[in-house]
């Protein structure tokens, strides 16, 4: 998100080398390669990682409001084996550079045995070999592209793949809106946004669905209307941006300036309440793919739902909230069933979930450690706020 890709593992250690986080420390305990042990004492820390200031704080802020409220939920129940759960937070203000030196801290300093987050694919896939490295589990409430989970047996995530949402709402789109055309905008500085594109256009041959335009653009930018210009010569149904909310707003508003009327469709980077706000009028009828939604709650929803409400004055939970509960709540229920706090133990025990009834949908850990999970909710800005539009089954395997 609006920061350079790192390439490998090599050069994420480069970046932790030069920021000195772990570099010349005396205390054994601060040994960047040096996997922690199991919770010691009475507390169970757990840390977040995440934005909580900067252009993407939008989905860093409610992954920690979720996390926290998991911790003060398990805690009240009695803990984990009596232990207490205490979130460890850091804001890495959606950097990378600054992500890879949380990580260390959270692990290194901090002592935790488990991180959520963070809710970016880009950030997850420098913080992951880190976390592989010290053996301590990292569980992504957010990172929906590839290259994730690749970096080793403590990675896990718990959110609706790419790989598994776009075919679906490609099925959707085709069958139950009848669209034949789409035009394709990718932000190609943004690691998400070119994962993102490439499973559209992967899942969109065989399905009816023609990619009319390519069009490329960057995290940052502010004029689209030479891209906005190539699209309406082409008439698309419908417009994919694979970028997040603020470009994705801007990009809007230019449609509509040169009358184009197609709306936009894109992942959960658009599911923003910035995103309807830096719209106005033009975001009317955009859509996102998301892993929850609020409405047509099953039993655990409607629950989470109404706690949720209560502790935050009656505002509704949004995706990332709900996946950092989830998140939380499911790392508690692998130490439980592990009967350990220890990450080299408890992990195996995270592998096995199956048929998880998460507050974000039921959720079952396949061997690669990657999540599937049902339904899709498909959101669309209706009188200037996200409204669901369907809700998708996903098969469980």
């Amino acid at each position: 998100m609006k920061m350079r890709t790192i390439g490998s593992v090599l050069m994420t250690a480069a970046v932790v080398a030069a920021l000195g986080v772990g570099a010349g420390c005396k205390k054994k305990e601060e040994a960047p390669g040096e996997a922690p042990k199991a919770a010691a004492g009475d507390t169970i820390k757990i840390g977040f990682l995440g934005a909580l200031t900067g252009d993407v704080a939008m989905f860093g802020k409610p992954t920690l409001d979720g996390m926290k409220m998991a911790a003060e939920e398990v805690n009240a129940a009695g803990g984990i084996n009596g232990k207490k759960i205490e979130i460890v937070e850091a804001d890495n203000r959606g950097d990378k550079q600054e992500g890879a030196s949380v990580t260390q801290k959270l692990i290194s300093r901090d002592n935790v045995v488990a991180i959520v987050g963070d809710p970016t694919t880009g950030i997850t896939k420098v913080a992951a070999p880190i976390a592989q490295k010290a053996q301590v589990v990292l569980l992504s409430a957010g990172a929906t592209g590839p290259g994730v989970v690749e970096n080793g047996d403590f990675i896990f995530r718990n959110t609706l793949l790419d790989s598994v949402a776009i075919p679906a709402c490609i099925d959707f789109f085709a069958k139950d809106l009848g669209y034949k055309k789409v035009a394709v905008i990718t932000s190609d500085n943004n690691d998400y946004s070119v994962g993102l594109s490439q499973t559209f256009r992967d899942a969109a041959k065989g399905k009816g669905i023609e990619i009319v335009a390519d069009e490329k653009v960057k995290d940052g930018d502010k004029d689209f209307s030479a891209q906005v210009t190539n699209i309406k010569a082409k008439k698309p149904d419908v417009i994919f941006f694979s970028g997040y909310y603020t470009e994705g707003a801007l990009i809007m508003k230019e449609a509509r300036k040169q009358g184009l009327k197609a709306n936009m469709f894109g992942g959960d980077g658009l599911f923003s309440p910035k995103f309807i706000e830096l719209g106005g009028p033009a975001a009317e009828g955009s859509m996102s793919a998301l892993g929850f939604s609020p409405e047509q709650a099953s039993p655990v929803t409607a629950k989470f739902v109404e706690s949720y409400k209560k502790k935050f004055n009656g505002t509704e939970p949004g995706l990332f909230d709900a996946q950092g509960y989830d998140g939380v709540m499911m790392l508690a229920d692998a130490m439980k069933r592990a009967n350990s706090t220890d990450p080299k133990v408890f992990k195996t025990a995270l592998a096995q979930t199956k048929n998880y009834e998460g507050v974000s949908g039921t959720i079952t850990i396949r061997d690669n450690r990657e999540p599937i999970k049902t339904p899709l909710a498909l959101l669309a800005v209706k009188g200037g706020k996200f409204a669901l539009k369907a809700k998708v089954p996903v098969k469980l395997d």
